[in-house]
This record gives C-alpha cells, sequence and structure tokens, in this order.
C-alpha cells in the first residue's frame, strides 16, 4: 500500500495539472507517452543503479583526485569505519566488527594475483564482486578458511595458463572490487595491530610481475567524472549536479562493464526508447523534451526512493532480506535497493544481516525517543567469527558520532550485561540510560536512525531466517517512556 501511494505521488508530481494526476481517464496523448516514459526510466534506473554505483565508487577509490589507491592495488583503512573515515571511505552501512580493504582491479590488460595469509584462527574473508555488485567469490571465511593461498584473478575471455598452485577464478565483468574484511577482536580482546598485520599480508600482485615478466604500462584512464551533489554522502545515493548524469554514466559503465547476454537481449531493446542501447554513449539531444524531463525525474528521486523501498520480509518491525542477497540474479528489485543502503552485501552463506528502521509500533526509530532490545540470545555465528548489532544515521548512512565511541554491541563487547535468564537488554537512546546501564548502551543521534544485526559467518537456523522468518527468535524494538 505505501508502495503504491509512493508511485502515485512521484507520477502526481512529475504531471500536476494534467490528467495524470487525477482519476480520469487519460486522454492527451502526449501525457500519455510522459506517464510511460517516466515508468520506463524508474525500471531502468533500478536496474542500472547499482552499476552507477559501483562506477561512482570506482572514480572515488581508484581514479579520482583524492584516489586512495590506484587500480590494481589495495587501500587499506588503518581503522574501523568511525563517523570520519565513513565520510572519507563513501562506502554506506560499514561494518565495525572488522577493519576493511578496497580495491578495484582492471582485468582488461591480463589476470591479477591475490595472495591470501595464514590468518592463525583469526576470521577474515576476501569478498570479490562483478561491477552489478554480485558477490561472486571469496577468498577466506567459510569459502576457503583461514590457511590463506594464491588466487588469480581472469576476465572475461582470458586463455592462458594458470601456474602451478595458484586457483584461477573467474571474473564476470573486466573490472571486480576486491574487499577484504578482517575481524579486529581476537579472543575476546581488541587486536587492532594483529588484524592491520593480517590486512596488510592480503597481496595484490600483477601477472605479469608474478611471472617475472616486463610490467605491463597502465592504460589512460579516460571516462566520464561523476559530479555529485554532496561529496559528503556516499556514492550510493547517486544524486548529480546535473541529474542527466546519471544516464551518461549508466551508459559509459554498460560499454566497459556489459550485463549478461540475456539482459542484453531480453532488457536492453526495452530501453532502447530511453537511448540507453549496448556498446553506445547516451546522447541527451536525440530525445524528445519529455522523455528527458521524464528521465530527470527518475534519476532524480532514484536514490531516495529505494533508500524508503521494503526490501523481503517484514516481520516484528524487521526488514529480513531474501536470499538472493549477494547473489542477485535478476532480483533487480532486491539488488538496487542493497546497492542503495548496503552496498558490497555478502552472500547468506557468509554474513546474514537484517534492518530496522521503525519500532515495534512501526514509527520511525528516532532519537528523540528512547529504545530496548531484549535478545534470548546472541545471533548464532560460526567460530572464529563474531555477531553484532550496529546503529547507523538514517541521513548519511555512516556510523555516529556519540561521547563513548560506540558503535556496535555484540559477541565483541565484553562487559555485555546479561539478565538472570540468559537474555540481555540493549539501551538504544541518545542519552545514557545510567551507570549501571551504560555497558548495555547504543548511543543514537538527535535524529533519525536504522539498525543492523550481523552474524559473519552464520549459523545454519540464521540462514534460513531469510526463508523462514521464525527460524531464530528475532528482537523487536521497544519504545519506552
Amino acid at each position: 500500500m505505501k508502495k503504491a501511494a509512493l508511485s502515485l505521488v512521484l507520477i502526481s508530481s512529475l504531471f500536476a495539472g494534467s490528467a495524470a494526476a487525477d482519476q480520469r481517464p487519460i486522454t492527451n496523448p502526449v501525457v500519455a507517452d510522459d506517464v510511460w516514459s517516466y515508468s520506463l526510466a524508474l525500471q531502468a534506473a533500478t536496474w542500472g543503479g547499482p552499476l552507477v554505483t559501483m562506477y561512482a565508487f570506482r572514480e572515488h577509490v581508484a581514479l579520482g583526485p583524492s584516489a586512495k589507491a590506484a587500480p590494481n592495488t589495495l587501500w587499506r583503512m588503518e581503522n574501523i569505519s568511525t563517523p570520519a573515515l565513513s565520510k572519507e571511505a563513501g562506502y554506506v552501512t560499514p561494518n565495525v566488527n572488522v577493519i576493511y580493504g578496497f580495491g578495484f582491479m582492471d582485468l582488461r590488460q591480463e589476470p591479477i594475483l591475490i595472495e591470501a595469509p595464514d590468518s592463525e584462527g583469526r576470521y577474515y574473508m576476501v569478498e570479490i564482486l562483478d561491477m552489478w555488485t554480485n558477490a561472486f567469490a571469496y577468498i577466506g571465511g567459510r569459502s576457503t578458511g583461514y590457511k590463506g593461498g594464491k588466487f588469480l584473478l581472469t576476465g572475461p575471455g582470458w586463455k592462458g595458463t594458470v601456474p602451478e598452485g595458484v586457483e584461477r577464478i573467474y571474473c564476470p565483468t573486466p573490472w571486480v572490487l576486491v574487499q577484504p574484511r578482517v575481524h579486529i577482536y581476537r579472543n575476546g580482546e581488541l587486536d587492532l595491530a594483529g588484524a592491520q598485520k593480517v590486512l596488510q599480508a592480503v597481496t595484490i600482485t600483477s601477472f605479469a610481475k608474478f611471472m617475472g615478466r616486463p610490467q605491463i604500462p597502465a592504460p589512460n584512464y579516460d571516462y566520464i567524472v561523476p559530479k555529485a551533489v554532496d561529496s559528503a554522502l556516499p556514492v550510493s545515493v547517486m544524486e548529480y549536479k546535473d541529474p542527466l548524469q546519471f544516464w551518461e554514466l549508466l551508459a559509459a559503465a554498460l560499454k566497459e562493464n556489459p550485463p549478461p547476454k540475456e539482459q542484453v537481449s531480453a532488457l536492453l531493446p526495452l530501453f532502447k526508447p530511453l537511448g540507453i542501447e549496448p556498446g553506445k554513449h547516451w546522447d541527451r539531444t536525440k530525445l524528445s523534451p519529455g522523455v528527458l524531463e521524464a528521465m530527470k525525474k527518475a534519476a532524480s528521486e532514484i536514490g531516495a526512493l529505494l533508500s524508503h523501498l521494503s526490501i523481503g520480509t517484514y516481520f516484528q518491525g524487521a526488514s529480513i532480506p531474501p536470499a538472493t542477497i549477494g547473489k542477485f540474479g535478476t532480483d533487480y528489485r532486491t539488488r538496487a535497493i542493497i546497492a542503495r543502503v548496503g552496498l558490497t552485501a555478502n552472500k547468506p552463506s557468509e554474513a546474514v544481516y537484517w534492518m530496522y528502521t521503525q519500532d515495534k509500533q512501526g514509527a520511525p526509530l528516532t532519537g528523540e525517543k528512547k529504545y530496548t532490545m531484549t535478545f534470548k540470545e546472541g545471533i548464532p555465528f560460526e567460530k572464529p567469527g563474531f555477531w553484532s548489532i550496529t546503529l547507523y544515521d538514517a541521513v548519511n548512512n555512516y556510523t555516529i558520532v556519540n561521547p563513548i565511541h560506540r558503535y556496535m554491541l555484540g559477541s565483541d563487547t565484553p562487559d555485555l550485561k546479561k539478565n538472570s535468564d540468559g537474555s540481555f537488554t540493549l539501551y538504544i537512546q541518545n542519552t545514557s540510560p545510567g551507570k549501571d546501564k551504560e555497558s548495555n548502551w547504543l548511543p543514537a543521534p538527535t535524529g533519525t536512525f536504522y539498525l543492523v544485526p550481523r552474524s559473519y559467518p552464520p549459523k545454519p537456523n540464521v540462514v534460513h531466517l531469510l526463508s523462514d522468518v521464525k527460524a531464530w527468535p528475532i528482537p523487536v524494538v521497544e519504545q519506552v517512556q
């Protein structure tokens, strides 16, 4: 009902004063064409939004004037995603039980070798994503364990020979994102230095260098530079000074990283009236003013729309994603929402998360109120992993500044107090709940926020939550006086 109402508001705002804004049949063919163009543009933006986000994230991390690491190298964050580091990374809804690495690999000229260490039992994993945000491969974690190894990332069409002792990973797009995560706790103790050591040991080497051959010169990267309205916000917001730049970025990204062949044949012909065609740049001069206005409207609204759409199953105030998360296939709606609010989400076999944006009564979470959450038990996970619940600012999707510098509670919280029955209650509010409860306090901002519980890697009953919301007893957010 909410989604239908929102769609009506969007269309009505675009065509206010026309027959489309009231209940009468549309009799003006020009208005009808505009309504249809807007609807089509909204679907095209939903389908292409994740690719645009990854294109912009690549510029932020690897190619822009303030790039962190050139293509085929790795940026290693020195600490968890504090509010300051969250903004520096431009990365939405970060996990604060780990330190991250980010690196965009260009596989068009040659493969890239990743060497992962033996972490001596510390949890880590390297997620590898295509430019459509599918997590298609992992190193470490549940997938390959913690003993390390050598892995060769090969782009589409590469026909070389893989060296002995190296495992090949087939990559579906010419560019991929390599994202290590290393747990900063070990045996219940904070050990940031140990985590940094493991992250430093995740190394990137060109295939030519690994084989003792002359280095291939880096290409000249000539690309459209995204011009965001607010560079302090995550790249997934997708708000550009010229809203129509969204379509230029989409067309450019499509040329670099085409979708699967079946989508080229089945979907792209549908978007041809918008000027979106395989291998071609987007030319606004060839489109009618009505189509351009509809595309401008869709592009300017898609980020906000995706951030408010429901995802998966809504149960007891929680939004639980479907099992397609991380490897989406043709579930374009889920892919788009996750790229907006949880970019680079993992497959359920490696991690499970869900989200709370409302309390038990359906009211938005805000620091103007006080809340509790009572867990019967910690979220089940496989050792040496962890579970946690993290709080984020709903405005910028980052962690929040707070007086005790606490961004999460969970298995890494050594002094979490339990109730007499073994359960534990969390206090979620802007001010201290009192010294006797501060060990279980998750500080909130003054404005709106959301909560994300996590399990890395999850036990089977937690994975089953994505298909059966009663597989594990999820807590509710209760407002208190």
